[in-house]
């Protein structure tokens, strides 16, 4: 009954202790037949039984230990040079490992698909955030690099980034790159910094017949994202996300309130100011806009708008809006490139003049959306699936830690090739 709990069909169970308020102990030996020197073939002998203790599975609610007697082995021959040797069990427990090797399976699995802390493991394992954490990397770090085929043909590629941790005394900003498969929602890979050299390295490393097969790049407005897909996938269309575009309308549009607030009243919005009454009317679709909605916003502009500019401002980012209406690429392009030139009037708000000149940058990305329909969202839902690895950690200093944790919940790894692989 005993070796059937223990699960271990080559081990023979010597013992238990079973002290109140300590770990359970369960004592093994392997069941391993006599070996022969691998320098002179000689039947090897027994030298000493050093004991190893080992972190195991929980049993009946109690933290367990491993407690694995060992055979150091020993050849007779005294010309032979091989000398004395550790006898191993990998399905015990990998070699220089303080936990057993089902346990470290269970806990990758526990931490990496389900996003657990590795404290609260650690906690219910009844040993050190350092053992669970090692045995994690260790384990995950083979399931995720070590299968070749976690990813295939990769069509659309994303690339965003996210704030990695903040160090120092000065708590510095620290970002990494996602490089995400689009069509799938699958993250590939997570790269530090946010500039173009990382990437553009990992791109490198993929090779040129994987590159080619990418025939959309999808992106927000970022230029060194942009130098990434310049540089190394030429072949792809690249494609500027929907979403950001009006974004960034929206963002010059309450910049334009916010300056206009100050210079007209001299402080910052107030509750009863005009133009900060309006701040959420103006960021509304105008479609959504009812009747005595948009009455109010015309209103409130008339009351704290004396030159016009935020309300010309407000039908930028509503005509920005109107490019994706367009069924048509050509006349989509037709529509963006006329649109810019109107913009760039010396009578439009600088804001405004700023958004004529993004346009007019990425009028070829902004219109290849009419032709590729992929947008950079499931690249955005894959940082929201990092962000709760790192609510989980409360955080994480080590890049390596967040790398391994981040591919494990959000890279799809292949959950049945844990029971096989060899940890590293």
């Amino acid at each position: 009954m005993c070796e059937i709990l223990v699960g271990l069909p080559t081990v023979t169970v010597l013992g238990i202790e079973d002290v109140v308020g300590e770990h359970l102990r369960v004592h093994v030996q392997s069941r391993a037949s006599r070996p022969f020197c691998s320098g002179c073939g000689t039947a090897a002998v027994v030298k000493e039984r050093p004991i190893v203790e080992l972190v195991d599975l929980p049993t009946h609610g109690r933290a367990s230990r491993l407690l694995w007697h060992k055979h150091r082995w020993n050849c007779p021959d005294e010309r032979c040079v091989i000398g004395s040797w550790m006898g191993e069990d990998d399905k015990i427990a990998a070699a220089r490992m303080s936990m057993t090797d089902r346990a470290g399976r269970w806990l990758t699995e526990q931490i990496g698909r389900y996003a657990r802390s590795v404290n609260e493991v650690a906690i219910e394992l009844g040993c050190d955030w350092h053992t669970v954490n090692d045995t994690l990397l260790a384990y995950g770090a083979a399931l995720i690099d070590d299968d070749p085929d976690r990813y295939g043909t990769v069509t659309a590629l994303g690339l965003d980034e996210v704030l990695f941790a903040r160090t120092g005394p000065w708590h510095r900003q620290e970002f990494s790159t996602q490089i995400v498969d689009v069509n799938a929602g699958q993250l590939l890979d997570v790269v530090p910094g946010r500039s173009g050299g990382k990437p553009k390295e990992w791109l490198e490393a993929k090779g040129k017949q994987w590159r080619d097969n990418v025939r959309w790049a999808t992106l927000d407005l970022s230029g060194p994202y942009r130098a990434v897909f310049d540089d190394k996938l030429p072949g792809a269309t690249q494609v500027a996300d929907p979403f950001h575009v009006v974004k960034l309308a929206n963002a010059k549009l309450d910049e334009c309130r916010r300056r206009v607030q100050n210079a007209t009243l001299g402080h910052r919005g107030h509750k009863y100011d005009p133009l900060y009454r309006c701040r959420r009317l103006l960021t509304k679709a105008d479609e959504r806009l009812d009747e005595n909605g948009r009455t109010k916003l015309l209103g409130l502009l008339r009351a704290g708008d004396p030159k016009n500019e935020v309300t010309t401002t407000w039908h930028a980012k509503e005509a920005i809006r109107e490019i994706y209406t367009h069924t048509n690429t050509e006349l989509a392009l037709q529509f963006v490139e006329r649109l810019s030139a109107d913009m760039a009037d010396a009578d439009n708000p600088g804001e405004v003049r700023s958004l004529g000149r993004t346009l007019k940058r990425w009028k070829l990305q902004i219109t290849a959306w009419h032709t590729a329909h992929v947008t950079n969202g499931p690249t955005e839902a894959v940082n929201n699936l990092i962000k709760r690895v790192k609510r989980a950690a409360f955080g994480f200093a080590s890049f390596e830690n967040y790398r391994i944790r981040s591919l494990l919940y959000a890279g799809k790894p292949n959950w049945a090739l844990l029971a096989t692989i060899r940890p590293r």
